[in-house]
């Protein structure tokens, strides 16, 4: 079954049941696909063509789900686009995919002038024009679908059609998309079922990342199950709980930022009672976080490992891996169960039993390629469909896998490697700790120097050589910061990740680096 198929598919089997709930307002199964058949037919009518890339520009919406159906209906390949990145940002990527259609939300009009300015012959389409906040001049795709024929366009569909292309700069800071097929984003469907969660009609799932990552893979698992998708503008960790309870949510996914900012303010009086599973991942859990979430909300906790090049889910920590006295809560779980994994060195050989190396993944809902890069996609595919992801990991003896780190992220002090989230966990386990990162710093008689960014707890008070002394006690003399940076934030992605690189590059201003 290809991903467009899915649509048809649940829309057929659920057609009167609610769908997608935003705020006060609901769609059903019926009115979901009624409405995304009337904005293929508009962007056909427009002269969008098969094949062709649209970007979108929108936030969570009401109308967000219904447009990415429009564009598998309409075969046209979405280009979603992060609403925090910067305009010269967006350009880029419109220009590297060769986008000639831009569809926005109104709150994003301004935004989308400058894009039609810097990049001549675009094509502008405003979703809504909110109280008159439009561009003047460009066509509301909300209005004109109005008039446009609710029949399904049924253009002719192929696995290795190119559907999505998801940019993303990692932790490296270099733009690059991921390309996901209908085939490949079928399998990614298919993953999250087999692995994750199993829903039923009655169960709802919390929106509140954007939809157009990894929150957004969960919504074709639940349309195919006839279960409901509440969505919210952004995460509120004053508002996430109260929702939850309003919605009736039974799962939910975060991350483990959004975690942590959850439990510091408490439930609040939040009916929690339909709540039986949370997912968390995207990014490392620091292991006080999961106990405390644990202990809180009960055994309820699943953890993935993936990244946009294979999402959704590489490996599983399962529920019940979350308790006992050898809760592997360290670790990243094991392999999926339509995933296989290797450990891989430079070469691309297999390590040693037991040793650390590079993560490397063969699976059906892996990238077909990263769009218009030929020499990366040499690099990161080692032939007969393994595909390098880049993260240094060790197996251990019962089989879970744990991530070391980024081997973009290695710091090589001395003669020693050290890995920052290792680091990093040491850190987490002081009381005063809310939330760090650690980084490489040059240095004159070790090449690089660990130095760690250390966000206080609200009223803690720590010094830097009590947190030395601390990591210390824990891990190798070479492994220890030789220097502690208090800041109030540490820099994150739009999925929380840490921007590593954000505290790293002024360290390196100037100098020339050996790797």
């Amino acid at each position: 079954m290809l991903t467009v198929d899915m649509v048809r598919a649940g829309a057929r089997r659920h057609r009167d049941r609610v769908a997608i709930r935003y705020g006060d307002d609901a769609l059903t199964f019926q009115q979901v696909d009624e409405a995304a058949s009337r904005m293929a037919n508009t962007l056909i009518g427009v002269g969008v063509e098969p094949g062709e890339r649209v970007a979108l520009l929108l936030g969570n919406g009401l109308w967000t789900v219904p447009l990415d159906f429009a564009c598998l209906k309409a075969r046209v390949c979405r280009v979603p686009l992060n609403a925090r990145l910067s305009a010269e940002e967006h350009a880029r990527m419109l220009i590297d995919a060769g986008v000639r259609t831009l569809v926005y939300e109104a709150a994003l009009a301004g935004r989308a002038a400058e894009l039609r300015e810097r990049l001549h012959g675009l094509r502008t389409l405003s979703l809504g024009t909110g109280l008159g906040t439009g561009r003047t001049g460009d066509r509301d795709l909300l209005e004109e679908m109005g008039a446009a024929s609710a029949t399904d366009p049924r253009l002719p569909a192929r696995p290795d059609d190119v559907i999505l292309a998801l940019y993303t700069s990692g932790t490296t800071g270099t733009l690059k998309a991921a390309q996901h097929t209908q085939a490949s984003y079928a399998a990614i469907v298919a993953n999250i079922l087999a692995n994750l969660l199993s829903p039923a009609r009655d169960d709802v799932m919390l929106h509140a990342a954007p939809l157009i990552h990894a929150s957004g893979t969960f919504v074709l698992p639940f349309w195919l199950r006839g279960a409901q998708a509440a969505v919210l503008d952004g995460f509120d960790p004053q508002g996430y709980l109260p929702a939850a309870s309003r919605f009736g949510v039974t799962h939910a996914n975060l991350v483990p930022t959004m975690l942590q900012m959850l439990l510091a303010n408490g439930e609040a009086g939040a009916d929690l009672s339909r709540l039986r599973s949370v997912i968390y991942g995207a990014s490392p859990m620091p292991r006080p976080v999961i106990e405390e979430a644990l202990e809180a909300w009960g055994p309820i906790f699943t953890q993935y490992y993936g990244q946009t090049e294979a999402p959704l889910c590489l490996s599983v920590l399962a529920a019940e891996d979350h308790v006992g006295p050898d809760a592997p809560l360290g670790s990243c779980g094991q392999p999926a169960i339509d995933a296989e994994i290797r450990l891989v060195g430079e070469d691309g050989a297999d390590v040693a039993p037991g040793q650390p190396g590079e993560v490397a993944v063969r699976a059906p809902f892996a990238m077909a390629g990263y769009l218009g890069a030929p020499e990366l996609n040499a690099a990161t595919f080692l032939g007969d469909g393994w595909l390098r992801t880049r993260d240094v990991a060790r197996f251990d003896e019962r089989g879970f896998l744990h991530l070391v780190d980024r081997t973009s992220d290695m710091i090589v002090s001395g003669a020693y490697n050290v890995y920052p989230r290792e680091v990093e966990d040491a850190l987490h386990t002081h009381p005063a700790v809310a939330e760090c990162a650690v980084v490489g710093a040059p240095d004159e008689r070790w090449v690089e120097a660990v130095v760690a960014f250390v966000v206080r707890r609200p009223g803690a008070e720590v010094t830097g050589a009590a947190l030395t002394e601390h990591v210390r006690a824990r891990l190798a003399g070479y492994k220890v910061p030789k220097r502690v940076e208090f800041v109030p934030a540490i820099p994150k992605s739009g999925v929380g990740k840490i921007l590593r690189r954000e505290l790293r590059d002024p360290l390196w201003a100037g100098v020339e680096r050996a790797r």
